[in-house]
């Protein structure tokens, strides 16, 4: 891949495009209160129709995809703006020491196994990026503390603090700690499993499983938004 931050860039703009069009799907439902964390809030129908995920969605739409689109929904602009900062922090740094396509597996795995926990612990509805970042923190932590060294020692140190400042953050009402702690844990399992740069070059197979998250992805959310819309005409 000719220039790796372009996959991030492509992730950050996939969030933008989801988020718009979850506003733009019911304008009228949109909050414009003076909360900040709920300022440009899409409604629940528009994010459940482009595929917010928990139990109501899945056990109660059947909606299963919903456990890698909701990677992609944001409940608010600070909600997103958070997360895309974090991505754009994160992202360059895991696909320097495992890849890009072992960056584009982590994100996309963790934030599936995120939010499978989260249906496990019975949240209702739930959505965001920040599953999936988890995982990029949980894989620079195994990262770190497998490399070893004076700069394993720094990434270790590095990355703590903002595992950190994410545990500090679910002391917050609404925080889904499943999500996060799933996604997490993932990222330590995937950055195990799939190994880093150093060790272990990538791989016809990890491009190939990498290419294949980008499709699935792609896919997946191109139905989610040809289905809402097809709901929203026929209505």
């Amino acid at each position: 891949m000719a220039d790796p931050d372009r996959l991030v860039i492509l992730i950050i703009g996939a969030n933008v495009v989801m988020y718009v069009l979850s506003l733009l799907l019911n304008p009228r439902g949109m909050n414009l209160g003076l909360d900040p964390m709920g300022f440009l809030a899409p409604s629940n129908r528009s994010v459940v129709l482009l595929g917010a995920t928990g139990t109501i969605p899945v056990f109660q739409l059947h909606r299963w995809w919903s456990l890698l689109t909701a990677n992609y929904l944001h409940s608010g602009l600070l909600h997103l703006i958070f997360n895309m900062m974090a991505l754009r922090q994160l992202g360059p740094l895991v696909t320097q020491e495992y890849g890009p396509y072992r960056m584009v597996i982590i994100y996309t795995v963790s934030g599936v196994a995120g939010f499978f926990l989260s249906v496990v612990a019975r949240i209702p509805l739930t959505l965001g990026a920040s599953a999936a970042a988890c995982g990029l923190i949980g894989a620079m932590i195994y990262y770190g503390k497998s490399r070893g060294g004076a700069y394993g020692e720094a990434i270790y140190r590095q990355i703590g603090g903002w595992a950190i400042g994410i545990l500090a953050f679910g002391l917050l009402p609404g925080i889904n700690n499943w999500g996060h702690g799933g996604g997490m844990v993932g990222g330590v399992v995937l950055g195990y499993l799939l190994g880093y740069q150093e060790r272990r070059r990538e791989s016809l197979a990890h491009r190939l499983a990498g290419m294949a998250c980008l499709a699935l992805t792609g896919l997946t959310l191109a139905w989610a938004v040809i289905s809402s819309l097809t709901y929203l005409f026929a209505a």
